[in-house]
């Protein structure tokens, strides 16, 4: 991907280099900060493709970070890296903002993977107008594949990265179950195991957000085979 811009969040020396000199090899245009609060001013300038981020950190923790770029409407992928393997700690991370993660230690392959699967989505060209219908109704929502929004009477909810292509993936498949295979394939762009565990994790956020944490009205799990979206 051609003058790609990726920032590096991470403050072990080491990893900095050898990610910087593997990244410039793929052709990136790479900066790196070492510390959460001057890796963040970064950030907030808006100009990168992705957002490689470290959760240890000195200065500011890569979760408060993550957070406040959200908060400030910063929309650039973030890739977080963590030496933390609990569940917890990784839905943490997922929920204050970030589109992924990576535990350390990782293949340099699997995060060539992973960059390029977020990067890919968040690059991909808007439909044209007029070709298919940009809005997606069901129940009281509507979702604007356009402005990329879904929203309820007019009220925008706020939707992460991949709330919102696995609900616009589902939502342009109605009353159809998809599998885990076909989600990862679409949403993420590769089969892991541990993101296989994310798409529970990313339903569970979605039905909260469309009100439906006692019964599911839209997103309906089919035990053993995977998900339908009814419409209605």
């Amino acid at each position: 991907m051609k003058n790609t811009r990726i920032l590096l969040i991470e403050d072990e020396e080491g990893l900095v280099l050898s990610l910087e000199d593997r990244l410039r090899g793929e052709g990136y245009i790479v900066e790196s900060r070492t510390d959460g609060k001057s890796g963040e001013e970064e950030a907030m300038t808006g100009e990168y493709d992705l957002i490689i981020l470290d959760v240890m950190l000195p200065e500011r923790d890569g979760f408060q970070v993550a957070k406040n770029l959200k908060d400030a409407s910063i929309t650039t992928p973030i890739l977080m890296l963590t030496a933390r393997s609990s569940t917890l700690d990784t839905v943490l991370g997922l929920r204050i903002g970030a589109d992924d993660y990576l535990t350390k230690p990782f293949d340099a392959q699997e995060l060539s993977a992973r960059m390029y699967a977020l990067l890919r989505r968040s690059s991909m060209p808007q439909r044209e107008p007029g070709t298919e219908s940009d809005q997606i109704r069901f129940g009281d929502f509507l979702l604007d594949t356009k402005k990329q929004e879904l929203s309820k009477s007019g009220e925008t909810i706020p939707l992460n990265t991949h709330e919102y292509l696995l609900l616009k993936f589902l939502a342009e498949n109605p009353n159809r179950v998809v599998s885990r295979d076909e989600i990862l394939d679409e949403v993420w762009g590769y089969e892991s195991e541990t993101t296989t565990r994310t798409i529970d994790v990313h339903i569970a956020w979605l039905r909260k957000k469309l009100g439906e944490t006692e019964e599911s009205r839209h997103l309906i799990t089919i035990r053993g085979r995977g998900y339908r979206f009814d419409t209605g």
